[in-house]
């Protein structure tokens, strides 16, 4: 037999609760299966009938055996779940899967569970659990500022930390600041924007607004670190392809006892002026090997966006 050859396999699912949930609101889980996999799934009662070439076909058998398990687990499936199996299963990291919903991060605002998706994702709340500074680097949509909120919320809760600081550069992004209303901080808010959306979500808008009345969570552009030592804090600075050299050697030195730095960046979308080096990239390659300090890599396989951005950040790469 050969891998072209077209072959047939069946998986049957007792449950009716489980196949349901298994399939999706129409179909649209099995659907996902059918594009990524080049296979034809049909269903007939409690059997599952997958068609294709032979390694696609057992490649999605693997796929729903380990998404039933999850299942049984009293899990609730949604497309990102689907995704993330079949990318693992393409990487043969398919064994790892049920690994990733071992252990809830936080709770959000409506009492949802906060997992993370995918093995760079867990590599990721490893380093930040045993590290004192992070690096998160990589494209767009792979949670790298929402993971680390989400780790910086559980340390407050937690009592490791008393106070939460995020920042990132005021780089003109294709826009100018000079043109639009009100002092600093009104200006680069718009650009904080992620930061105040994973806020929201986690401890919802109300208690993020008080503890930013009290101080207990500081939103700010990075010029207003200067000069400051940051002890007992968690210390996010996101955007950090946008910091020159100075600036993140700045950033870097605020850092006090008891406190912990996540430093995230996209290598792809600087727009500092022609000439000047990302301080990210310079301080990728100068610190590699220090103790303490962890560099962590996500690629566009580990975009936890819709599908196709995944593709549209592979274009990109290919130009």
């Amino acid at each position: 037999m050969t891998n072209h050859e077209i072959v047939t396999k069946d998986i049957t699912i007792k449950n009716q609760e489980d196949l349901s949930d298994l399939f999706g609101a129409q179909d649209k889980n099995l659907k996902l299966l059918e594009d990524y996999l080049n296979v034809e799934i049909t269903t007939r009662g409690e059997i599952i009938h997958i068609e294709g070439e032979a390694n696609d076909v057992q490649q999605t058998h693997n796929i729903l055996k380990v998404l039933h398990e999850l299942i049984s687990r009293s899990h609730s499936l949604n497309s990102q779940d689907v995704i993330t199996a079949i990318k693992m299963s393409q990487s043969q990291t398919l064994s790892s899967f049920l690994l990733l919903y071992e252990n809830t991060l936080i709770k959000d605002a409506k009492g949802q569970e906060i997992k993370i998706k995918n093995l760079s994702q867990r590599q990721y709340v490893n380093a930040i659990k045993t590290s004192d500074i992070v690096f998160g680097i990589g494209p767009a949509g792979t949670g790298k500022t929402f993971l680390a909120v989400v780790m910086a919320v559980a340390a407050l809760k937690n009592g490791q930390v008393q106070k939460i600081i995020l920042t990132r550069p005021a780089v003109e992004a294709g826009e100018s600041l000079g043109f639009l209303p009100g002092d600093l901080q009104e200006k680069v808010n718009p650009y904080l924007r992620p930061i105040y959306d994973a806020l929201y979500q986690i401890l919802g808008m109300e208690h993020t607004n008080r503890l930013m009345e009290r101080g207990v969570i500081e939103i700010a552009p990075l010029a207003y670190m200067r000069g400051r030592t940051l002890e007992d804090a968690f210390i996010i600075l996101d955007e950090a392809q946008n910091t020159t050299n100075a600036q993140m050697k700045m950033f870097l030195t605020r850092l006090g006892y008891r406190s912990k730095m996540i430093v995230n960046g996209d290598k792809t979308q600087i727009d500092l002026p022609k000439g000047v080096e990302s301080g990210l990239i310079h301080s990728e390659r100068l610190l590699q090997g220090i103790k303490r300090i962890e560099f962590v890599e996500f690629s566009a396989n580990d975009v936890v966006r819709h599908p196709v951005v995944a593709d549209i950040i592979r274009a990109y790469e290919r130009n």
